[in-house]
């Protein structure tokens, strides 16, 4: 009985190791392969699923299931916490190959006033051009991730929207608290402005493009812009962003939001990581809560993408609602059955490629020398 219980655990052990990859692959953004994190071929199949489980597989989009499976299966990976945070940070991933062509270069800068240098992943500079400048903001929560391990998802964008896409290593949370990163971002915008010629860029014609927690910092960015009077983008796209603290803290979401990938508990730390306060709480410092700001007049066209069991659904509905009201011209796009991340874990899936495609169409034509309207 000793013998048979130790491969059991070890099974269990990987399984569960496995299960935090894929999440934390989703958290991060990472163009990261379906079934890279998942389990060696030899590996037993997963165990039946219990009855809860089962009903939240029945609203995973069928493209996606063979994935939710294996991550339902395994027990629950590590909570996000002060406490398992350094080994998030310090995890290895199988990342996609990087391409040969167009190969990334990286600059330093100048910080905000006060803080250190930052450093720039840039992917599609080519001097004496003027094609139009992409501004990357990286997932990871608030607490984690890095341009290094976007390049491929950079390289993919720069060919398919045929840009300069730059990558900014923003200060993460919880030793930087809002608004360093709001100011490395800004910082690093003002800089593109300013030197997007020698990169072969055109000033006039730059975006924001973030997911998730990269999402609620180009939103962040957006409504700082405007709120100093800085000239707007052409648009920002928001790939099923983080937008609201009260999610999950002073706000519960209701399933079958939050059952994949990211949850209440990994939404309140990485929130009150950012904001220095306990999320939720009834005064948060200005300009750090996209979905808490007073106006959203003046933003620029925005694209906001999410699946339909993303913990971030009703928050981006509601944002999507109030830019609407707005007059700020905005596509939303709804996948049924897309939990949070699930083109970058599952993305050579139809479902993942077909999502892609969609905001890159939205990117190329806000992008254009002179702006299309959007596809019916």
């Amino acid at each position: 009985m000793k013998n048979n219980a130790r491969p059991l655990r070890r099974a269990l052990a990987m399984a569960a190791l496995a299960k935090a990859a894929l999440a934390i692959a989703a958290l991060l953004g990472l163009a990261a392969r379906a079934g890279a994190a998942g389990p060696p071929p030899d590996r037993p199949p997963a165990p039946a699923l219990s009855p809860a489980a089962e009903r939240v597989l029945a609203t995973v989009h069928e493209d996606l299931r063979p994935l939710a499976r294996r991550f339902l299966a395994a027990p629950p990976p590590p909570p996000l916490s002060a406490t398992s945070l350094p080994a998030l940070r310090g995890m290895k991933f199988m990342l996609p190959p990087q391409l040969a062509e167009p190969a990334p270069q990286t600059l330093r800068i100048d910080g905000p006033a006060g803080a250190r240098a930052l450093s720039l992943h840039v992917v599609g500079e080519r001097a004496a051009t003027a094609k139009p400048v992409l501004l990357y903001l990286h997932g990871g929560g608030f607490v984690s991730g890095a341009p290094a391990m976007d390049v491929r998802q950079l390289q993919d964008i720069a060919l398919a929207v045929d840009c300069i896409v730059v990558s900014v290593g923003y200060r993460l949370a919880p030793e930087t608290v809002h608004p360093g990163a709001l100011e490395d971002n800004l910082a690093a915008l003002q800089w593109l402005r300013a030197h997007a010629a020698e990169l072969g860029g055109d000033p006039t014609r730059m975006a924001v493009l973030g997911g998730s927690a990269g999402g609620g910092h180009a939103a962040m960015l957006s409504l700082a812009m405007r709120d100093r009077g800085l000239p707007p983008l052409r648009m920002q796209v928001l790939i099923y962003p983080m937008l609201d603290d009260r999610s999950g803290s002073s706000q519960a979401v209701p399933a079958p939001f939050g059952n994949m990938m990211w949850n209440e508990a990994a939404n309140r730390f990485g929130w009150s990581a950012l904001l220095g306060v306990p999320a939720g709480s009834p005064q948060v410092p200005d300009g750090a809560v996209p979905a808490r700001a007073p106006s959203v007049t003046g933003l620029p066209p925005t694209f906001i993408g999410v699946g339909s069991i993303d913990l971030f659904l009703p928050e981006n509905l509601r944002f999507a609602e109030r830019l609407m009201a707005a007059s700020v011209p905005t596509e939303l796009l709804v996948v049924p059955g897309g939990f949070h991340g699930f083109d970058m874990v599952a993305r050579d899936t139809p479902v993942a490629r077909e999502f892609t495609q969609r905001w890159q169409a939205a990117l190329r034509r806000a992008l254009a020398p002179h702006p299309q309207p959007a596809s019916p």
